[in-house]
């Protein structure tokens, strides 16, 4: 559960700075909305990194703006290689020790961050996963069953090859992820599942059921909630399943090296 009472150490001390990244694309319907949910939960030491792979909907004039107005809101550059090299770029940005991932056009639940939080004051814990509530263009509910539903949310590595639960803008992590994590390799379609996976290769993951946003649906989602064709779907598994030997390399490598700096 989210609840962690036998954890006494107070939030600020364990989690001193908190970083969203945000892979962004043309999103200037939605942004402003998206972005006051997001700012009224964090502090002002905190960060919300924007990594722009493309305006061309005239949204440019207005990052900038909402960049000036609040300095917590940083707007990058992006690759222009897609939207998981578009989140790496964003995380590689991040100086928070928990970082959140966020997509542009949800809307965060008022309580989101201060429960993903409470997650984190447990040591074990390494990526928290929350529910989402399906919306429509306007945020309007749609009775649609929830993520954790939809997709049989749960841990496990084989579980998550078959059908991902990872699902980025419910996820957030700790930043020791990051060497392991990053560069995400081009064959790993599905960043969210990559960091998930290192999750739990490196600790625990919280499964929060509450849904902490309310996700929404429409004609430009990047994220679909159908399935590719068969063969399509098979030849990315068998992609994920070569990486996965690569994310266990790293995962023995970053253990070795943090017992050479205990040691």
């Amino acid at each position: 559960t989210a609840t962690t009472e036998i954890y006494t150490l107070s939030l600020h001390d364990a989690l001193p700075i908190f970083s969203v990244a945000m892979a962004y694309y043309n999103g200037g319907m939605y942004i402003e909305e998206q972005m006051d949910t997001i700012l009224t939960q964090l502090g002002e030491q905190d960060e919300v990194i924007v990594s722009v792979d493309g305006a061309s909907d005239g949204s440019k004039p207005l990052l900038l703006k909402m960049a000036e107005e609040d300095k917590r809101i940083h707007v990058i550059k992006g690759p222009g290689k897609g939207v998981v090299k578009n989140f790496e770029n964003a995380i590689r940005h991040c100086s928070g020790e928990i970082i959140y991932l966020s997509d542009q056009d949800d809307i965060w639940k008022p309580d989101k961050v201060k429960k993903v939080n409470e997650a984190f004051l447990n040591p074990k814990v390494k990526a928290v996963l929350h529910d989402a509530q399906i919306v429509d263009e306007c945020g309007n509910p749609t009775g649609a069953e929830g993520l954790f539903a939809n997709r049989g949310s749960r841990k496990g590595i084989l579980k998550n090859l078959v059908k991902n639960s990872y699902v980025g803008c419910c996820m957030a992590f700790r930043r020791e992820l990051i060497p392991v994590i990053c560069p995400i390799p081009k064959e790993m379609y599905m960043h969210d599942y990559w960091i998930g996976t290192a999750a739990e290769y490196m600790g625990e993951v919280c499964f929060i059921k509450e849904p902490l946003i309310d996700y929404r649906r429409h004609s430009s989602n990047v994220t679909q909630m159908t399935h590719g064709s068969m063969s399509f779907m098979i030849k990315k598994r068998i992609d994920i399943v070569r990486c996965l030997g690569l994310l266990k390399r790293r995962v023995k490598e970053a253990g070795e090296e943090i017992e050479k700096v205990n040691g």
